[in-house]
């Protein structure tokens, strides 16, 4: 009975052997898919902390994404930290705002246009213009960096916290009284 069986088995063998392969291709194709799940942004090299621009991050699937995983809008926003590449991104490693460089003041300004400001984001270097009914534009501060842009539902314009000097900061109270502010973006 089982000689039976192996000369079965000898005249399909070549049978037998394709089908094994088939099998042995499906798992393996099985084992290197994709994971299952969200995707979340990553680093796509490795980071070091500032303002994060587009190229920076990309999106990955991952079928357990840790706590404050991102998956959109990081683009703009500052890393705290350094990240390795393909290490997730959370909410914990952004900062709402900048830290004052030494030597440094904060000099919080109102903007009169409220879309331009929406341009911006911190770690931006802005250029600060002042104007006002009669008199031209002028530059007021160049090369100033922006702190935060607190949220704020007023009709008069936008907030915006710039890290100045002191003397830019009197330069930009004394226009600020005086005029209305409006700003330059500095290429990155």
């Amino acid at each position: 009975m089982i000689r039976a069986w192996l000369r079965r088995c000898e005249r399909r063998r070549r049978l037998i052997a394709a089908v094994l392969a088939a099998l042995g291709v499906l798992c393996g194709h099985l084992a290197l898919r994709p994971p299952a799940g969200p995707a979340v942004l990553v680093a796509a090299r490795d980071l070091s902390p500032g303002v994060l621009r587009p190229g920076d991050l990309r999106a990955v699937p991952m079928p357990a994404p840790p706590d404050g995983a991102l998956r959109t809008g990081a683009t703009g926003r500052v890393l705290a930290t350094p990240m390795r590449r393909g290490e997730p991104l959370t909410d914990a490693r952004l900062l709402d705002r900048l830290r004052l460089p030494p030597g440094m003041v904060a000099t919080p300004v109102r903007i009169s246009d409220p879309d331009a400001v929406r341009l911006i984001s911190p770690g931006s270097r802005i250029g600060v213009l002042a104007a006002g009914d009669t008199q031209t534009a002028s530059l007021v501060a160049d090369d100033v960096t922006v702190l935060t842009i607190p949220s704020a539902d007023d009709d008069h314009g936008a907030l915006v916290v710039l890290a100045t000097t002191l003397t830019q900061a009197e330069s930009l109270a004394g226009a600020q009284a005086s005029g209305h502010l409006s700003i330059a973006i500095k290429p990155a």
